[in-house]
Formats: C-alpha cells, sequence, structure tokens
C-alpha cells in the first residue's frame, strides 16, 4: 500500500457537467489519461483532449439503451486490483489491464426524477447500475485509487490536485471513500423507499446527507445535530444560528399554523402553544394571540401565516421574542425587526409535510404516520339533547386544532378565533382542566360561553361538572370510554351541549 500516488489515467463518466471543465484543464495540465464514455467523452474531447473510450478497453459498445456501458473487468480491475499484491500485479499484467487511479463518477438523478412526478419508467430508468457499481469499486480499492461520487465534491478535489500537484494522500482516499458510501447508501436508500411505499415491507430506512453540527443539544452538557436541509425550507433574514430548542419550537409552530387558512398567528414556548389566534390582519391576530398569556410569550417562538407589515413589525418589535417565522416581511418591517441582531427571522418557503414521525427509545426505533387528521364539521356527532349553534361550532373546532398540537394531557378553552388558556402535559385531565382556567382567570378571560376540547375522553362526568362551574357551555372530544353517558347526562341536565369526534389526538 503507498500512502502517497500520482494520478497518472482518471475514468470520468458523470451525469452533470457542471464545474467539471476546471477539474479536466487541471488534469490534463497534470499529464493525466482520460478514460470515459458518451456525454463526457465529448465535454472533453471539446476542451481539446484525447480520451480513450470506454469500448476501446472493453471491447463493447454501449449496449442495451446504455444500460451496460462500462461494466467489463478492462475498467473494474483497473480500478479494484491491489498495487502491492504481487498476484493482483501478474494477474493486470496478464490482462493487460491498466491501473486507474481516479474515478469520478455521479449517478442518475433518481430521487429528482421521482420528485418530479415521472412515470414508474422513467424513474425506474433512473436506477444507476455501471455509476454505483464504480463508486463501490473504487471506494474499497481506497489504498490505491481516489473516487469522486458527487459534484458536490469538486471544489475539494480541485484544491486537492492543486494543492498536491497531482498526487494523492490515503487519508484523502479514505475520506473521498467515506463520502462515496455515503452516497451510494444515500441512493439505494431512496430507491427502497420508492419501492416500499406502501409499506409492504416492515422496514425503516432514512437517510439525510446535509446535516449541521448545533451548538449544543437541549441542554449545554449535550451535543445535538440536525440532518436535513434546512435551505429548502427557510430563507434565514437575521439573527443567530438556530439551536436544538429553537429547532423543535419551530417545528411545532411551523405544524400548528398549516391548521389554519386564513391570518393566523402562533405563539409556541417549549413545543406548546401560548397563544393563537385568527383575524382580518397580522396586527390583529398577533394582538389577540398575545392576551392569552403575555408572560409566557417573552423569549418565545412566533409565526404568523401572512405578510408581516410594517404596522404588525412595530407591535411585535415591543415583545422579546427568539424567532419570528412568516411567508414574507414588507420591506420596512424587515429593516425594524432587524434591530436586534440575534433576533431570528425566517422566511418559510413551503409547507411542512412529513408523512412519518419517527424516534429512537430503548434500543429501537419507533414510527407512526403523521397526525394530519383535522377534525372538520362533518366529523362531529352531537350526542347532547342542545346542539352547538355555528359559532360554537366554530369554536370548538379552533380549540381541537390546538389540542392536536399541545402535550397530553390536555385541556383548551376558547372563543372562535382566540386561544383563552391551555392545560398542558398534564398527568390528570382534571389538573390540565384547572390549569387552565387559572390561566383564563389570570389573564382576565371571562369563561362564561366558551369553549372546552380535550384531545381524549373524559373516564368521569368531572370536567364537565368543573367546566359548567366557569361558565363554559360547549365541549369537543373523542368519545370513547365506557362512562361517555354520565359526562353526557350531566351536560343534558345542565344546558350544555357536547360534541364527539371519535378521534383521538395524543401528543407525547
Amino acid at each position: 500500500m503507498m500512502s502517497k500516488i500520482q494520478i497518472k489515467r482518471a475514468l470520468i463518466s458523470v451525469y452533470y457537467k457542471d464545474n467539471l471543465g476546471p477539474i479536466v484543464d487541471l488534469l490534463a495540465a497534470q499529464g493525466v489519461e482520460f478514460v470515459s464514455t458518451g456525454g463526457t467523452q465529448e465535454f472533453i474531447e471539446k476542451r481539446g483532449f484525447k480520451v480513450i473510450p470506454v469500448e476501446d478497453l472493453t471491447g463493447y459498445p454501449s449496449i442495451f439503451g446504455g444500460r451496460v456501458k462500462t461494466l467489463h473487468p478492462a475498467i473494474f480491475g483497473g480500478i479494484l486490483f491491489r498495487r502491492d499484491l504481487p498476484s493482483d500485479l501478474a494477474q493486470a499484467q496478464e490482462f493487460k489491464i491498466a491501473p486507474i487511479d481516479l474515478v469520478i463518477v455521479d449517478l442518475y438523478p433518481f430521487e429528482e426524477t421521482v420528485a418530479a412526478g415521472g412515470s414508474e419508467e422513467d424513474i425506474i430508468e433512473k436506477i444507476d447500475i455501471g455509476g454505483i457499481s464504480l463508486i463501490r469499486a473504487a471506494a474499497k480499492n481506497f489504498q490505491d485509487v481516489l473516487i469522486v461520487s458527487s459534484r458536490q465534491q469538486y471544489a475539494a478535489l480541485l484544491d486537492l490536485l492543486q494543492k498536491n500537484n497531482g498526487s494523492t494522500e490515503l487519508s484523502d482516499r479514505r475520506q473521498f471513500a467515506a463520502l462515496a458510501f455515503d452516497t451510494s447508501s444515500h441512493y439505494d436508500t431512496a430507491i427502497f423507499n420508492y419501492f416500499n411505499q406502501g409499506g409492504e415491507l416492515l422496514r425503516f430506512k432514512q437517510s439525510a446527507q446535509a446535516g449541521r453540527t448545533l451548538r449544543y443539544g437541549e441542554n449545554p452538557h449535550q451535543k445535538g445535530f440536525f440532518f436535513g436541509d434546512l435551505d429548502a425550507l427557510f430563507d434565514q433574514l437575521n439573527g443567530k444560528e438556530l439551536s436544538y430548542n429553537n429547532l423543535v419550537d419551530v417545528d411545532a409552530a411551523v405544524a400548528l399554523l398549516q391548521e389554519f387558512s386564513q391570518t393566523a398567528f402562533v405563539i409556541i414556548k417549549h413545543t406548546n402553544a401560548c397563544g393563537v389566534a385568527t383575524a382580518t390582519d397580522v396586527k390583529g391576530a398577533y394582538a389577540k394571540a398575545l392576551q392569552a398569556d403575555p408572560v409566557s410569550a417573552f423569549g418565545g417562538v412566533l409565526a404568523t401565516n401572512r405578510t408581516v407589515d410594517l404596522a404588525s413589525a412595530e407591535e411585535i418589535n415591543k415583545l422579546f421574542f427568539e424567532i419570528l417565522i412568516a411567508p414574507d416581511f414588507a420591506p420596512d418591517a424587515l429593516d425594524l425587526l432587524r434591530s436586534k441582531k440575534n433576533r431570528i427571522l425566517l422566511r418559510q418557503k413551503k409547507a411542512l409535510h412529513n408523512n412519518l414521525q419517527s424516534k429512537t427509545l430503548l434500543n429501537g426505533t419507533i414510527v407512526q404516520e403523521s397526525d394530519y387528521k383535522t377534525d372538520a364539521r362533518e366529523d362531529l356527532k352531537v350526542v347532547t339533547r342542545i346542539a352547538p349553534t355555528a359559532t360554537e361550532v366554530d369554536a370548538l373546532l379552533f380549540a381541537s386544532a390546538i389540542c392536536k398540537h399541545t402535550k397530553s394531557n390536555t385541556i383548551v378553552l376558547a372563543v372562535d378565533g382566540q386561544l383563552l388558556a391551555s392545560g398542558v402535559g398534564q398527568t390528570s385531565r382534571v389538573d390540565a382542566l384547572r390549569q387552565a382556567i387559572e390561566k383564563a382567570g389570570q389573564f382576565g378571560f371571562n369563561l362564561q360561553g366558551a369553549a372546552m376540547a380535550s384531545d381524549a375522553f373524559f373516564p368521569f362526568p368531572d370536567c364537565v361538572e368543573i367546566a359548567h362551574q366557569h361558565g363554559i357551555r360547549t365541549v369537543i372530544q373523542p368519545g370513547g370510554s365506557v362512562k361517555d353517558q354520565d359526562s353526557i347526562r350531566f351536560c343534558d341536565e345542565h344546558g350544555m351541549s357536547m360534541v364527539f369526534t371519535g378521534t383521538r389526538h395524543f401528543k407525547h
């Protein structure tokens, strides 16, 4: 095994030619011989450099519509034979196999074709065979070969070639090999998940190539990382780097906000909503949301689904907050909000849609479908003699949407378009209700005529009894308790309305 190897022959066969030119020019200037095929061969030749066609080495043309081009011992032998093993050297000489020191290959755009809604025929044709084989072969023999498996690595390759005058060190080759296996495993994961869309095979495979190191995890003594492409979801317009806890709260804010089509504003603290409201404009929605708990809003994560204008920015700017998310910001509003350099401003570019949720626990991972079920009018079953009015139904559905995104056990109290208070993360549903009532009183809300939502059924009538004592007149809950009739009977006897949705919304 040689630590330092001078590149003398390079196999280049890529789908994307972006930024390949400077690498080809430098390799040629360093006296490297090129082996290539198809469009890449034409690309190199148009730059004025001689190329050995792959078919001259294999004795076969590209066949089966390009499915078979490089799959031949003349190519794979040149990559895989071990330069420090006498028997391999003897066989290479016997079969006239010349060494290949550098392989630059990328893969057909499988994920891009799936994302673009390509036909199955197009998608299948984008499953790379030769490319993935070349990548694995060159990465396996990293002791002797440098593998470049993605155009994202071109800048690093160019820097390496310039710095070392066309030679590579073992440490370089090993690092590029690791990137190559990252490329191949990610590619195969995408293909598997395409074929297993229906979940017929009970397997869990995920791969994220984009990652970043966070300042720390949930607490300063914990390391933290994020794997995913935040830039595809947000433009960060101001502020410090997002932290682990920031990301958790941003996810909660965005998910809750997506429940509303009308102008809405949400305020999140430790993943729970401490303010939610709808209105005709952002300024009005923010004012109503803040009323629910202006104390907890301090240092919170804010989000709206409409452009933030100057009038709303002037009000929001009065509050100390960590993050504000919006689809856009008016220029003058952005200038004002940028007055605090650490304040994070995110412009959301697209909706959040994760079909699956996963969590590591014990010695494995649990996975579930995301809860995209939002209670609607057609889901409501009136179980009391009195039916809720149209206005009360609006309030019930509003409260239920918030309830779905709040830690269990939870009770949410609301009127149409405004959260009044919530009890969150309690071990007892009664405690959650009492917490919500106490908070509503703390911030001056009169609960007469308010709506109450519960994320799960009432095992006893105690919650509706307490609600009645504080003027709450209408209730939404999943139903399903063996003692549902006790709660229904109390509501009937005290002039309250109650609807069942048939859907529980636990959140742990």
